[in-house]
């Protein structure tokens, strides 16, 4: 299941760093920063187009939950 208190903390700082940038200042929160699978909170094989990782994707790509995603065998 959902690391949920993983995929909130990696929400919570990136809006953190977003805010930092617009006002012009370069956070240190900038190296904390990682991108993580909304899924289930993943941070490896993180495929940033699609926003979850490379295991939910292949689940949701063969259950049909991805529009436009399909088997490149068939």
């Amino acid at each position: 299941m959902a690391r949920k208190s993983k995929i909130a903390k990696a929400s919570k700082l990136k809006k953190r760093f977003l805010l930092d940038l617009q006002h012009g200042k370069k956070s240190a929160v900038a190296t904390k920063i990682f991108n993580c699978c909304n899924v289930c909170g993943r941070t490896r094989g993180y495929l940033g187009r699609y926003g979850i990782c490379r295991i939910c994707f292949r689940e949701k790509a063969n259950a049909g939950e991805l529009p436009g995603v399909r088997k490149s065998s068939w």
